[in-house]
């Protein structure tokens, strides 16, 4: 990381709560100070790629307010070099830890699910809105899957039945008596 903070060796304030996070093997921890600045959703193709998901959704930080409090060593990076951005990631299990943007050093974005507990931010920002995959779940209802708990799903809509007057040749549709 360009200007990591250790839990050790911090002399920043930190402030009366804050909100813990790690990667899926628990090899790197972190915490920031709560309230994160921000949260968003990331829509943007390169996002996706990054977590492997309809859209990345991330909390907003100043970096001395993010303490690495184990396993710095485990990070392993990827820069951008077209946008210049830098991607984090544990190096044992793989998992997004850190996205930094040359365009604003002193800050870094965390992925929302890293953290247990609230951050102080809901997600109500949408960054790159127009490059959204056409499979992302739009919002259109589901119901459960019968015979898997827990499973929803969206159901086929249904096309249309035409009348005879609907634009199909009347003769298709006389029966004969």
């Amino acid at each position: 990381m360009r200007n990591p903070r250790s839990a050790a060796g911090t002399d920043a304030p930190r402030s009366n709560v804050q909100a813990q996070g790690q990667c899926a093997c628990g090899a790197v921890r972190l915490e920031i100070d709560v309230p994160a600045v921000w949260a968003w959703h990331d829509h943007s193709a390169a996002g996706r790629r990054a977590h492997g998901g309809a859209y990345a959704t991330y909390v907003g930080s100043w970096k001395s307010r993010l303490r690495l409090v184990d396993g710095e060593a485990s990070l392993t990076r990827y820069e951008d070099p077209h946008t210049g951005a830098t991607r984090s990631f544990c190096a044992r299990c793989g998992t997004p830890m850190l996205y930094e943007r040359k365009r604003s050093p002193k800050m870094v974005n965390i992925p929302r699910g890293l953290f247990a507990t609230r951050t102080g931010r809901e997600p109500r920002y949408h960054l790159a809105i127009d490059e959204t995959a056409d499979w992302e779940y739009a919002g259109a209802a589901l119901a459960p899957l019968k015979g898997y708990p827990g499973v929803m799903w969206e159901r086929p809509r249904r096309r249309p039945t035409r009348a005879p007057d609907q634009g199909l040749d009347a003769d298709l549709w006389e029966t004969s008596e």
